[in-house]
């Protein structure tokens, strides 16, 4: 063989492995988009943990059949944009948000042919997430909770753990969801006040760190209850948020129980954590040929009420019987 065949040879076979490993399929890339961090190990990090375990039940690890690419907020929503942008730059095979309506909004605007799964929004018709929870259309699907409706519920179960309140404090991020929300929100909030003869006072907190100037104007106006509407901010610092509403003896109602197993009184909503479980369902899906369009927005079967008695015992609370019963679970 002449010298410059063999080099030539040479060549063609050092490239080959190159090419071949170009040609062979690589691994699925899930993007992450949180409204927290982006550590699944901690503490607060529930939403991630709990889509981690869903797809552990469909045969998925990470790093060896399917990577995770994850970005997260850490509770500033505005970078929702140029965290989606990131995801879309890296080109994903799909988006699950864990952040929201604003971070699902914000994958939605990034990319139109990016599947996107939402973990837990509110209404996504009228946020312009989906035309139809059947049949959604374009490239984005998932899980939604129809928070507004939650409002009036969860006031009326204040009522009767604390019957003789008159004014109940609402802790709430007005950024944390579309403008059309927040006013069905507080519409349905006042509807259902006024029902049960009780009095609002509307408690902003865009952040963890105006949480104790929130809790301050609650004891000024002297509040006998909380209420703290839902965002995946406050999520982020449960632990902190419990310790507060201790300190202030409030009776507080929560949207989520994680807060409830922390020291909270009681939460009533959706089991969130078991939402995005489920859209660990929808990545398989899409990542075995499906289409966004074709999988329908899923919403809860079920309410639950977690109650903590030792809590209810340490702000002297007597649970009626029949809350008791009618709780999903009771924590001593």
């Amino acid at each position: 063989m002449k010298r410059r065949e063999f080099i030539a040879g040479i060549g063609v076979a050092a490239a080959w492995p190159i090419v071949a490993r170009a040609q062979q399929k690589s691994k699925p890339v899930i993007g992450i988009l949180n409204g927290g961090g982006v550590d699944p190990s901690e503490p607060r990090a529930w939403g991630l943990r709990a889509f981690r375990q869903g797809l552990r039940e469909l045969g998925y690890v990470e790093g060896s059949n399917v990577l995770i690419e994850y970005r997260g907020a850490e509770g500033k929503v505005e970078r929702f944009p140029i965290l989606a942008a990131e995801l879309v730059a890296l080109k994903v095979d799909v988006i699950v948000t864990t952040g929201g309506t604003l971070a699902a909004l914000a994958a939605k605007q990034a990319t139109t042919t990016v599947p996107v799964i939402f973990g837990a929004v509110g209404d996504p018709i009228a946020d312009g997430l989906v035309s139809s929870l059947a049949r959604p259309g374009g490239n984005v699907t998932g899980f939604s909770i129809v928070a507004t409706d939650l409002v009036g519920k969860c006031l009326e179960l204040l009522k009767q753990v604390v019957p003789e309140v008159s004014l109940i404090a609402m802790l709430w991020k007005p950024d944390s969801v579309p403008d059309r929300t927040n006013e069905d929100r507080l519409r349905e909030a006042g509807v259902s006040a006024q029902a049960l003869g009780l009095q609002l006072q509307l408690v902003e907190a865009r952040s963890v760190a105006d949480f104790d100037k929130a809790f301050l104007e609650i004891s000024a106006k002297g509040a006998g209850a909380l209420l703290v509407l839902p965002t995946p901010v406050y999520d982020s610092q449960p632990q902190r948020l419990v310790d507060l509403v201790a300190k202030y003896r409030l009776p507080t109602m929560h949207a989520n129980r994680y807060f409830v197993e922390r020291g909270g009184l009681m939460s009533y909503g959706p089991n969130v954590a078991d939402l995005y479980r489920r859209a660990a369902g929808y990545a398989d899906k899409i990542l075995k040929g499906a289409k966004p369009s074709d999988l329908p927005v899923e919403q809860p079967t079920k309410y639950e009420l977690v109650i903590n008695r030792k809590t209810a015992n340490a702000l002297g609370l007597t649970l009626s019987p029949m809350l008791l019963a009618r709780a999903d679970d009771v924590i001593e």
